[in-house]
């Protein structure tokens, strides 16, 4: 069902500051800032030859990265994401396995475009995953 890692999120304090990091410091290529007002959240993505880190920051009051960094204040890894080819065949086999889903359950449209869901950390080892459709 799941295909390669897509990226591991950081939820950062600073997004200017962790963007100058792995751009000028470790030289990596970063993207852009990218507002995602659906999901609370503005996001720089680092491309890595294998996969992407994720730098996450705060949209709003109400954005989860807020909550996250008020208890992590230094910031961390706020989660991973997976693929898999059809995100509605992950749904259901994540609901047949009583895997709870964020949300209303429903997909959303993420940061690359592409169907997402998360499913919750108590169910997934505890650690907030991410299944993106590729």
């Amino acid at each position: 069902m799941i295909g390669k890692l897509n990226h591991i999120a950081i939820a950062v304090p600073d997004l200017a500051k962790a963007t100058e990091f792995y751009h000028d410091v470790l030289g990596a290529r970063v993207s852009d800032p990218q507002d995602l007002p659906e999901h609370g959240v503005t996001t720089v993505f680092v491309e890595l030859d294998n996969t992407k880190l994720e730098l996450l920051y705060p949209l709003g009051e109400k954005s989860p990265i807020k909550k996250f960094l008020e208890k992590n204040t230094a910031g961390g890894i706020h989660h991973y994401c997976l693929e898999v080819e059809d995100i509605d065949a992950a749904i259901s086999q994540a609901r047949a396995h009583n895997i709870r889903l964020l949300g209303d359950g429903l997909p959303k449209i993420g940061a690359h475009g592409k169907p997402v869901i998360f499913i919750h950390p108590k169910d997934a080892l505890g650690c907030l995953l991410e299944f993106e459709e590729v």
